[in-house]
């Protein structure tokens, strides 16, 4: 499968400028989930600004958005 890194990229929610895993999706999530943590896009877009990926804060900022 060929990966999609441009069109990605430009949909990508990740504030984190150095990040050399942006728009590569698969890659995103393995990383994130590897240190025991959601990727930048589950979060809302103040919360993903904070860099605290923990599952903790996407729980507890997730519960006010639906």
């Amino acid at each position: 499968m060929d990966c999609k890194k441009d069109r990605n990229k430009a949909a990508c929610a990740c504030t984190y400028e150095p990040c050399s895993r942006k728009g590569a999706c698969c890659d995103c999530v393995a990383y994130h989930r590897s240190n025991g943590e959601l990727p930048g896009c589950f979060f809302t877009a103040e919360a993903e600004r904070t860099y605290d990926r923990s599952i903790e804060n996407f729980i507890r900022t997730a519960k006010g958005t639906k």
